[in-house]
């Protein structure tokens, strides 16, 4: 019996949301009526049959009955105790006994996290997947909706050569999302330093790239990658078209109010310029029928944290999911970044990105804003960055809420368990 309450393991079935007491119950009282109903049986064929002289040996008739209930509950009890040593001898019990997690210490979460709130995230890169780290604690009902519109690094490189949506933002919100092992994240992340071809490459993007040719679907090797991976919610595109982001940047002579134009995502940052405006090419594109799903469908639906221009109102320019967003029933909250992004958002306030994202679609979508309020944090000076301050200019109609939210080993990063308690705290709230 000793696998069964090692580490309190058997007490473990009984914790409460695991769904099993009930079934346990259910059980019990089922055996005990089908014992009922066997002795009613049996004792209708005692009093009306007549049996042979050993009958009576074998079933203990010249023993009282008290003896008899004692003996006949003793060897039962008996059987019970063989049964389980020899279980725990079987494969199965070796596999109890091992290092890895038992059957109720998964369930349990699965039960628990299968009842927090349906959570849609959209974004991109680093800080999407900063959320999605802190949020899958919380609720396994997660939808991560991402951009489509990389084309640098390895992303642009399997992009261009092989045609595919750009894997790197799934990659990074797979490995966010995931419930392996740590040495299988990590692998997932692994990127190559050398060699012809594969310097750059992450191993992700290249398995995510396979497993699109043995699939014949880049949908399908998302899911199938993410199974792998034991991926606790799901991710998305915000479209499966061919898209291009463009900007229009402010030129430093600002009295003739020039713009110049950059085309691509990865060479907006680079530009160095304020931007005025970013769209995509082509501009009407379908949204991913998932992605509309989910949003119609959700409890809370969270924009950022990320790169404002080239990760979050990508996806918000498609135009039918900010439609969508608009007539879901959600909490909408807006998360802002925690510091300043060179060539992005240089020098920006909580007021500076409330009115470009009003700027491009709109005032109705995100009424909640989620902002910083440690600026006791030291950045390194050598970064540009700087911490993104709480102005009250800009946000009028829309509800700020301030809580301390930087990760004090990166104070220009979100910390993403101080993040998911906020937003999940802020949705209750909403709630009641």
């Amino acid at each position: 019996m000793s696998f069964f309450f090692r580490d309190g393991f058997g007490l473990k079935w009984l914790y409460p949301g695991t769904g099993v007491k009930r079934w346990l119950l259910l059980l019990s009282v089922g055996v005990i009526a089908m014992g009922i109903g066997l002795g009613y049986l049996l004792r209708d064929i005692y009093g009306t049959w007549t049996f042979p002289l050993a009958f009576h040996y074998l079933t203990l008739q010249f023993v009282p009955y008290s003896m008899r209930a004692l003996l006949i509950g003793a060897a039962g009890l008996s059987a019970i105790v063989i049964a389980i040593v020899q279980l725990n001898r079987s494969p199965l019990g070796a596999s109890l006994r091992s290092g890895r997690e038992s059957t109720v210490e998964t369930a349990y979460p699965h039960r628990r996290f299968s009842q927090g709130p349906k959570v849609v995230a959209i974004g991109g890169g680093t800080g999407l997947s900063t959320l999605l780290r802190g949020l899958k604690e919380y609720t396994s009902d997660i939808t991560a909706i991402v951009t489509v519109a990389d084309d640098g690094g390895s992303s642009g490189r399997l992009r261009r050569e092989l045609g595919l949506l750009p894997p790197g933002d799934f990659r990074n919100c797979i490995a966010a999302l995931a419930d392996a092992e740590p040495l299988t994240t990590q692998l997932f992340q692994y990127r190559f330093g050398g060699g012809v071809g594969l310097n750059g490459h992450s191993f992700g993007n290249l398995f995510i790239a396979a497993m699109a040719g043995v699939t014949g679907d880049f949908e399908r090797a998302i899911l199938e990658s993410s199974r792998v991976l034991a991926v606790r919610g799901r991710i998305v595109p915000s479209t499966l078209e061919n898209v291009t982001l463009c900007a229009d940047l402010r030129g430093e002579d600002k009295v003739l109010g020039q713009l110049s134009r950059v085309e691509g995502e990865s060479k907006i940052p680079e530009a160095g310029l304020p931007i005025e405006r970013v769209f995509l090419r082509p501009k009407r594109v379908r949204a991913y029928p998932g992605a509309l799903r989910a949003i119609l469908s959700a409890d809370l639906i969270l924009a950022g944290p990320g790169s404002l221009y080239t990760s979050i109102l990508p996806n918000l320019l498609v135009e039918d999911i900010t439609q969508a967003i608009r007539t879901s029933q959600a909490v909408k909250l807006y998360i802002c970044n925690v510091a300043t992004q060179v060539g992005e958002t240089d020098h920006f306030t909580v007021g500076d990105h409330v009115q470009a994202l009003q700027d491009h679609v709109g005032k109705d979508v995100f009424p909640y804003v989620l902002a910083n309020d440690n600026f006791d944090a030291q950045l390194p000076p050598q970064a540009n960055i700087e911490l993104v301050p709480v102005t009250c200019e800009a946000t009028e109609g829309y509800q700020v809420v301030t809580a301390d939210l930087i990760d004090l080993e990166n104070a220009w990063r979100h910390d993403s368990k101080k993040l998911a308690r906020k937003v999940i705290e802020f949705y209750h709230q909403q709630c009641g």
